[in-house]
């Protein structure tokens, strides 16, 4: 199966390195992307914005052949579900990472904008369940690994227009919710509520990491990528 990775905000492709090999052990090809306008000064990115980087990940599937699993870690997650809103006939399933489908007009979140581009602000500024199973040098490593993202792709509303995106299966693999606590708590998401009970087969499995699994578990995360694609 041709897998395509997409990164949450400031990330590029190389931050799922360490979770490609199990995928790869299981036959799968493995296309991780470096959305547009990634570590790009303000001067060059000011243009660029989520539907951008929707079109690249749409671009990534036209170029393979068959069916493809699209995973979105985090930010990520509003491009692959707009990419499986794009290609329908040619998502197999949505995995997303720590993350859920966004309704239409919604944006991934806002964040402090610095010289016009949106820097890392740094692993300080997250809540400890977030961060709390990344250890001094996992964090050591990884900060070099950041890069700033273009001023909108934060804010910037989704756009969703094909129904036909409620018929692929989607799997949520989260941080530290099993299926049980995440539909006691998706009713009061309000519209997030309403696109996640439109979509015809979905799943919640519980990773039991933070919201950076592909640094901190990247083998049970890889692990757990497998077992939804054999689903």
């Amino acid at each position: 199966m041709n897998l395509i990775l997409i990164p949450g905000l400031w990330l590029d492709a190389s931050s799922w390195n360490d979770v490609v090999p199990a995928l790869e052990r299981a036959g799968h090809r493995v296309h991780p992307l470096t959305m547009p306008g990634v570590g790009a000064p303000a001067a060059e990115s000011a243009e660029i914005g989520i539907a951008d980087w929707v079109s690249a990940a749409a671009v990534a599937i036209d170029a393979l052949d068959g069916p493809v699993v699209v995973i979105g870690h985090s930010g990520g997650g509003n491009v692959a579900w707009g990419v499986a809103d794009a290609r329908p006939d040619r998502v197999s399933r949505v995995i997303f990472v720590d993350t859920v489908p966004p309704p239409a007009g919604e944006g991934i979140s806002e964040f402090e904008l610095v010289d016009g581009v949106v820097p890392f602000p740094g692993w300080d500024f997250f809540p400890d369940e977030d961060v709390s199973d990344l250890d001094e040098s996992t964090r050591a490593r990884t900060v070099p690994l950041t890069h700033s993202v273009p001023a909108r792709v934060p804010t910037d509303e989704i756009a969703l227009t094909d129904e036909a995106r409620y018929r692929v299966p989607v799997t949520l693999l989260m941080g530290g919710l099993d299926q049980t606590t995440f539909d006691g708590m998706i009713d009061q998401w309000g519209p997030y509520a309403d696109e996640f009970r439109a979509i015809e087969q979905t799943e919640v499995v519980k990773i039991g990491s933070g919201h950076w699994p592909q640094f901190s578990v990247p083998e049970r995360l890889g692990e757990l990528i497998n077992a939804a694609i054999a689903r």
